[in-house]
């Protein structure tokens, strides 16, 4: 039996093993198949064919690139960075006040108050308001209830005022308002926390009242002596103005109301805040028989009075003006005490051990020192000038008389400095001025060098003598201010103006093709008007028109970019006398000695054009850049500036070979000049101009049509400093309020026009004039330097010869 049962179990070892190389060889074969039915055909490679074939990926784009789930707002930043930034002013000032009084107390208030605080509103109530108040800052209310009136006014600041202010003052007009020393001490208290602070009101116990009402109510702010609010706590009233109206709104008394309101709505107040952060705004209650002018020289024994901000009742606006006097008095002393205190610790430290270069002496006190020059070419020049003229103004200048602001600002400075030398020496007697210089520094202000005459009697001889003093005078500069000006844009579309007379039509036809490149094919946004002046006996018409290329370019390019809505039009203008010539060009002014044709050009542009936009009369030489657009458009701004820039005057390098002709270089002293003498160019908004040019008709009468040109030069006047030559002479000499901006262009080139008629002409023809004002109007071929040296290498060449 153990044999048999050995037998078995080998057996059936044997068999387990051969089933399991069975079935291991046929899942192998199973995977083997159901992996080659699964790859492709196109995947195996039978022959070589197969590897040398070109291989062609094809690229799935659909859905590609991905877009994010969340799109990406472009941030909107505000136009101002004190609203970025949050920065607020100081205090808006709130006074309740009544129809009866807006011309008298409140009036009084506004006059005391106004100019030393950020904003100012007077309320009242509207059910019978006048419209001939001599204030505009009035805000009426037409629910006239009284109990309701502290709710509607704070309505209004919380709507209109509460992101842009960091305290609200309410206060009455019939208190008196110590402003400076108010915002002094708001400034110094900060604006992190709940403020409700002022006076806790007296008086404020009733007979009808319980003990526990009139305990409350004396907790309270007394809102006739004036109750600050921070920001934060006007924004928690706005969100439960509901209940205040409804819960504390019932009693007449605005303390009370307004106390109660305001504990409901934030927590971390209970009661009035007398002082806070140890400042303490006081107020003085003034008793009712009190005369402020019968009664000020005992007041100002007090020293609550003195050191109060507030003081009330007020009866009249007589009493507001005095109490201003004497507040104002006390200020000005604290200011002296002040000064002399400095001035103190000034000597101390002048007189001490500490080196000058440490200390950084200043004359006068409170005055910067001049900043030492970088460069030969910063160094500020001293102006030689005596009462009436300036001597070397410029190189180009070697007198001028003193324009009227520089003599007066002159006079004045004689005048004080002979004030102070009489005082000094007493045994002196002014005589004459000797000399005198000038400088103006940017960082200092305006400084002189006053070099004086005296008499002196010998007290033995009895002799007469003349002793000359020196003395530096320096005129400070003021404290610096931001000029306000209107919001102007780089989009506002600009006409741009060209006149073109019978010889400047090569000029002409080359800057039609620097405008398309510039602004036509960019879709700038201007405008193009090409002014033709026509000879009094010049074809206009037909083929023997002398303009006819030129209109046909300008025809040729309107229509290639009538897509864009870019144009450019034309006007033709016929003279009545014979003005310009070839020869002209050797001014710098491409109407030569006739500037004031300028004026009947416009007059006349305008009435096709309008005078919405801004108008830009250019010269048709002009080569500029595409910023140079912008820059019109900022600096030139309607109703309150003109811009006239300085082109930059390329020296005629191709015909005198003195330098080197490159558009594209930077400007140079050796390639040109800054023409300050040339007009030409100037941008304006035609209203301003129509506006001016009325004013100044009676002088220069508005031309209306061609025959009109006559008049121009009819009223010519020889008078230089009264005379009107041009465009920009119309704003300076009109009493309109314009400021005309004359600055350097380095993006502004002009002179082709005149080394093309030298190349032409091949000589120099000669440019003088009796009349300086013309002849420094010549065009130069070169720099000083470059003149010198050809005159030497001329004479050398003529020596060896």
């Amino acid at each position: 039996m153990s044999r048999a049962s050995s037998i078995s179990s080998k057996h059936c070892f044997c068999i387990g093993v051969l089933i399991g190389l069975f079935v291991t060889f046929k899942l192998q074969n199973v995977q083997d198949s159901s992996s080659k039915s699964s790859c492709p055909s196109s995947f195996f490679l039978d022959n070589d064919d197969n590897f040398n074939s070109e291989f062609e990926p094809q690229l799935n784009l659909a859905g590609k690139p991905m877009q994010a789930k969340k799109t990406v707002k472009n941030m909107a930043r505000p136009r101002y960075y004190t609203s970025e930034l949050g920065i607020r002013e100081k205090l808006f000032v709130a006074v309740l006040s009544q129809v009866d009084t807006v011309d008298t107390i409140s009036t009084a208030f506004n006059k005391t108050v106004a100019h030393l605080v950020s904003r100012i509103k007077y309320f009242i109530n509207a059910d019978s308001v006048q419209s001939n108040f001599r204030m505009k800052n009035i805000v009426g209310f037409t629910d006239t209830r009284d109990n309701l009136r502290t709710y509607h006014v704070l309505k209004y600041i919380a709507d209109n005022y509460v992101d842009d202010f960091d305290y609200f003052l309410l206060i009455p007009d019939r208190a008196y308002l110590n402003a400076r020393l108010f915002v002094e001490k708001l400034r110094k208290i900060s604006i992190s926390s709940d403020i409700y602070m002022g006076q806790m009101e007296s008086g404020g116990t009733s007979q009808s009242g319980s003990y526990e009402e009139n305990l409350e109510n004396s907790k309270y702010c007394d809102i006739n002596a004036g109750i600050i609010l921070s920001s934060s706590v006007v924004k928690k009233i706005r969100a439960n103005l509901d209940w205040c109206v409804r819960n504390a709104g019932q009693s007449n008394r605005h303390s009370t109301n307004l106390g109660k309101c305001i504990k409901y709505a934030s927590d971390a107040i209970q009661e009035c805040q007398s002082s806070w952060q140890n400042i303490t705004i006081g107020a003085y209650k003034l008793n009712s028989n009190n005369k402020i002018y019968r009664d000020l020289h005992y007041l100002k024994e007090e020293k609550n009075f003195n050191d109060a901000t507030i003081v009330y009742p007020i009866t009249s606006s007589d009493d507001i003006y005095l109490l201003h006097v004497y507040f104002s008095r006390i200020n000005l002393e604290k200011l002296h005490e002040k000064m002399d205190r400095t001035l103190q610790e000034f000597h101390s430290v002048k007189f001490g051990n500490l080196p000058d270069t440490l200390l950084e002496k200043h004359w006068p006190i409170g005055v910067r020192n001049s900043k030492p020059p970088e460069t030969r070419h910063d160094l500020i020049q001293w102006d030689f000038m005596n009462e009436t003229h300036i001597f070397m103004w410029n190189s180009e200048t070697n007198l001028r008389v003193l324009p009227q602001q520089d003599k007066h600002d002159l006079d004045k400075i004689l005048k004080r400095t002979i004030s102070y030398a009489t005082n000094q020496y007493p045994d002196l007697i002014y005589d004459s001025v000797h000399s005198c210089y000038r400088k103006f520094d940017p960082v200092r202000g305006m400084d002189y060098i006053l070099h004086l005459n005296f008499i002196k009697r010998d007290i033995v001889t009895m002799n007469l003598s003349i002793v000359t003093k020196t003395f530096e005078v320096v005129k400070p500069l003021g404290s610096v201010e931001i000029v306000p000006a209107p919001y102007v844009t780089e989009s506002t579309k600009i006409t741009i103006i060209i006149p073109v007379f019978e010889h400047h039509i090569d000029e002409t036809r080359e800057f039609l093709v620097r405008y398309e490149k510039l602004c036509m094919d960019t879709q700038d946004n201007t405008y193009l008007m090409l002014i033709f002046l026509y000879q009094p006996t010049s074809p206009s018409t037909g083929p023997e028109d002398v303009f006819t290329n030129i209109k046909q370019s300008a025809i040729s390019l309107t229509d290639r970019h009538k897509s864009n809505n870019m144009r450019i039009t034309w006007l033709s203008i016929r003279l009545p006398i014979r003005l310009n010539s070839e020869n002209d060009k050797i001014w710098t002014s491409i109407y030569g000695v006739r500037e004031i044709v300028s004026l009947g050009i416009v007059d006349l542009a305008l009435r096709k054009i309008g005078l919405d936009s801004i108008v830009l009369v250019m010269a048709n030489d002009a080569k500029f850049r595409p910023d140079f657009l912008n820059r019109v458009r900022m600096n030139t701004i309607s109703g309150f500036q003109v811009y006239s820039p300085v082109s930059f005057s390329n020296y005629p390098c191709k015909f005198t070979l003195f330098c080197k002709e490159c558009d594209s270089c930077d400007v140079s002293q050796a390639t040109g000049y800054f023409d300050s003498n040339n007009f030409d160019v100037i941008a304006f908004y035609g209203k301003d101009y129509v506006e001016a040019r009325k004013a100044l008709e009676t002088r220069v009468p508005i031309v209306k049509k061609d025959k009109e040109f006559e008049s121009l030069f009819n009223s010519i006047t020889q008078n230089q400093t009264d005379k009107i030559n041009g465009i920009i002479d119309i704003f300076l000499k009109s009493s309109l309020n314009i400021h005309v901006l004359r600055g350097i262009e380095p993006n502004l080139r002009t002179g082709i026009s005149f080394q093309n008629f030298l190349l032409n002409k091949g000589s120099i023809p000669p440019c003088y004039s009796e009349n300086s004002h013309f002849r420094n109007q010549c065009r130069r071929i070169g720099s000083k330097k470059q003149l010198s040296e050809a005159i030497v290498q001329y004479e050398d060449e003529v020596m060896n010869e």
